[in-house]
């Protein structure tokens, strides 16, 4: 399979946008990249997705508008052109020098005759010079804040600087200054847009654990109620995004699950509202039962405004839990390509698909004690029916497929491979019910026998008392001359 880089640069590793000028160039005129910049690879489409490009990144803004593009623009080769031209001139419109010599680089690769294809070196040394010269400025700030011990004006430094470095790519640095702000923070309102930036940065390296736990110290800060329900949203589908990529899916789907529909699109320099309900259906479906996902998600009123937004998973749901499981499957593989071009979903495609389908092959066997491969194939293998002169040999894939689901402990089951049948190693129900209710009679038989023993040794009066509770019992009572004496007491006074 071909593969292709990565858009997340690699987890603590910033982009550095001014050590670029001394690099080599190649015969295109842009740097030659670097061994400790090489990005890891990625999968190569060659499907054209049902998205239009313009419109679908007109929904975000900020960093991962160029991210999401020279995904889409390195992983797709129908798009790779368009959308790398556009990375271009998003790298253009901001000052991070780094991305727009990666997306030139990528360009000329795929497209080596289009202008954008040759670096602007004009333009790279410009907006060297401007960033240096706002870097030394804002420094420079910073340290006449310090001078004068202004609590507010060295808060606002800190955050100026941050938002420079993370507008340039210094991701790091960017970090490191947000984090300044904490002592300077006086309003609970001002500890949550640290917290925010923070998150923003964490999920612009790829450091989910930073994300997770930054995301618990925004729950834990002590807002008003409004300002907690304001940030509610964005905290949670900040935290699903960190467990979908942790891979604990379930957790990912509680998430985006309890995330309002009040998100919009409040977060879209990170996600939007669609990502919310893409993400949340697939690991719902990759995680959950069918009783869970029809209570959980399609009877969820709060969840059910993001399934307006992407009708197909709706749909792809609603099929799961009716247990119509070929039309579910054709959904999700009709809109693979889409979601193999998403930021976050693209690693996730795999692992995601292949748990809803051996789910989905999992309930198809409840119902019964043998099914022959040849209606199964017809279900969750169409392709291989007419396509094989023995779709159900042992050397098919679906098959295979079985035999490995089998062995791994995941179907408990057994293949006949000379009647084409999956046998269950269920035991017999009938079988089950007898030996509980003899099970159950026995029990009764014995406790009732222990009950009628001790009602007779209790009727002969041989039953032995404890020497302790029989003294407790004597002093409650008294001395028994005491107890004559109040009684003849009593009958004098009558």
């Amino acid at each position: 399979m071909d593969t292709l880089p990565d858009a997340f640069p690699s987890q603590g590793r910033s982009a550095a946008p001014f050590a670029s000028a001394s690099q080599s160039t190649s015969n295109q005129g842009f740097p030659a990249p670097t061994e400790n910049t090489e990005p890891a690879p990625r999968i190569k489409v060659h499907d054209p997705p049902k998205f239009d490009l313009e419109s679908y990144i007109a929904n975000y803004v900020g960093r991962t508008r160029f991210n999401r593009l020279y995904l889409i623009g390195t992983t797709s080769t129908v798009l790779s052109t368009e959308a790398l031209k556009l990375a271009i001139a998003e790298a253009k419109s901001g000052k991070d020098v780094g991305r727009y010599e990666k997306a030139v680089r990528a360009l000329a690769e795929v497209a080596p005759t289009e202008p954008e294809a040759t670096l602007d070196t004009a333009w790279v040394q410009k907006v060297q010079r401007q960033v240096q010269a706002q870097s030394e400025r804002l420094e420079q700030e910073l340290r006449g804040y310090k001078n004068n011990l202004i609590k507010e004006s060295i808060r606002m430094g800190n955050e100026d600087i941050g938002n420079h470095y993370y507008e340039t790519g210094d991701l790091v640095a960017a970090s490191k200054a947000y984090t300044r702000m904490r002592d300077y923070c006086t309003t609970p309102n001002h500890i949550a847009s640290m917290l925010f930036k923070l998150v923003n940065v964490s999920v612009e390296r790829g450091d989910w654990l930073a994300v997770q736990s930054n995301v618990h110290r925004l729950r834990t800060a002590q807002s008003k109620p409004e300002d907690q329900q304001k940030n509610q949203p964005k905290v949670s589908a900040a935290l699903g995004l960190a467990q979908m990529h942790s891979g604990a899916y379930l957790d990912a789907a509680n998430s985006f699950l309890a995330t309002d529909m009040s998100l919009s699109d409040t977060f879209n320099e990170v996600l939007t509202a669609n990502d919310v309900a893409v993400y949340g259906g697939l690991c719902a479906m990759a995680s959950m039962d069918r009783e869970t996902l029809q209570r959980r998600v399609l009877d969820n009123g709060l969840f059910r405004n993001f399934l307006e937004l992407e009708p197909q998973i709706r749909r792809a749901v609603a099929f799961f839990c009716n247990s119509k499981f070929r039309p579910c499957l054709d959904i999700l593989e009709s809109y693979r390509t889409d979601y193999l071009l998403d930021l976050h979903l693209q690693r996730h495609v795999s692992d995601l698909y292949h748990s809803i389908r051996t789910k989905a092959i999992k309930q198809y066997l409840v119902p019964f004690s043998r099914v022959t491969l040849a209606s199964m194939a017809t279900i969750f293998a169409p392709e291989v029916i007419g396509g094989e002169a023995q779709p159900t040999s042992v050397s098919s894939p679906f098959v295979q497929e079985i035999i490995q689901l089998i062995q791994k402990g995941v179907l408990e089951a057994r293949l006949d491979l000379e009647k084409n049948v999956l046998v269950s190693n269920k035991s017999d129900l009938r079988t089950e019910v007898q030996e509980q209710a003899l099970e159950s009679l026995r029990a009764f038989n014995q406790e009732a026998h222990l009950r009628i023993l001790r009602a007779s040794v209790l009727q002969a009066g041989l039953e032995v008392r404890d020497a302790e509770a029989e003294k407790r019992m004597r002093k409650q009572q008294g001395p028994p001359g005491r107890a004559s004496e109040r009684l003849a007491r009593g009958a004098t006074r009558a």
